[in-house]
């Protein structure tokens, strides 16, 4: 049902990729999300919330310069001492590195454009000489042509893969590399239009999905099977369904034993399509209409 949408959707849907580790740990946690291009200028749109998570890398970062700056000199208790008023803790953050998967040749800077209400935002890659998107999407040009009962699919990374990555321990900082793999499978997930989301203004913001989106999925598009762009995953709510279980006696492995059981549905919201394009003419972005 999806094929070609996947694959004309996929010219321009593009994985982000971070890894981070926490103050005096060497694991290293990796992360995922997603953006879609708009237009051959640079453009492209994510979620607000993966906007202001790229935006605190910065910080995060140069606090942490500021820690390997000034401690080589210090003893232990003063490194301590240092870390503590730089708030640096093992249950936080204190590096992290991002890079964007096949977006552009280069990137001199990015702008950061944040809608004020809703988990939308726009990116600007600048600075660069090619980009390495394909295609351009088109956004649904009847709002109102998609109604509950709707089939839609989601595309983005939700399971990262890319082991392109080193803890460097004579710098004591992470790193990416050109060994091992750079890129994680893109990743769709279909769902049945369930309902609309309305904000205190009754104005409709958001489409509801049967299926959830997946962690890494944010920011990425919501479209029909004609490829068109319908919305933009955005997060997942997971709703009581009250058949609740306890203290009931199964039999597992030969074993009779006492289970409780909770269940709970998982339902993806995502960006309506009507806030997005009037969000790019807001910022005069250019787009196309299907």
């Amino acid at each position: 049902m999806f094929v070609k949408a996947i694959q004309e959707v996929a010219g321009f849907t593009r994985a982000i990729h971070s890894i981070s580790r926490n103050f005096g740990r060497k694991n290293i946690q990796r992360g995922s999300a997603t953006l879609f291009f708009v237009n051959q200028e640079g453009w492209a749109l994510t979620c607000k919330h993966v906007a202001q998570w790229i935006m605190q890398a910065d910080s995060i970062n140069k606090n942490y310069r500021s820690f390997l700056d000034q401690s080589p000199s210090l003893s232990g208790k003063q490194q301590n001492i240092l870390a503590k008023s730089l708030n640096l803790s093992q249950d936080k953050a204190c590096e992290m590195r991002i890079t964007f998967v096949d977006c552009v040749d280069k990137i001199k800077n990015i702008k950061f454009v944040l809608h004020p209400t809703y988990d939308l935002a726009l990116l600007k890659f600048e600075g660069f000489d090619k980009s390495l998107s394909q295609g351009k999407p088109r956004f649904l040009k009847d709002d109102q042509s998609v109604q509950p009962g709707a089939m839609l699919c989601r595309l983005g990374f939700p399971f990262p893969e890319f082991s392109n990555f080193q803890f460097n321990a004579e710098k004591n900082q992470l790193e990416w590399t050109s060994n091992g793999v750079a890129r994680s499978p893109r990743f769709p997930i279909e769902g049945m239009l369930t309902r609309f989301l309305g904000d205190q203004n009754k104005k409709i913001y958001g489409i509801e999905l049967s299926t959830p989106g997946l962690r890494g999925q944010s920011g990425g598009p919501l479209f029909d099977e004609m490829g068109r762009i319908v919305g933009m995953q955005s997060r997942t709510k997971h709703l009581h369904l009250g058949f609740d279980i306890e203290d009931k006696e199964i039999v597992a492995h030969g074993k009779t034993k006492k289970i409780n059981d909770y269940a709970f549905i998982h339902l993806g919201e995502c960006i309506h399509v009507s806030v997005i394009k009037e969000f790019l003419k807001a910022q005069n972005v250019s787009f196309e209409e299907g």
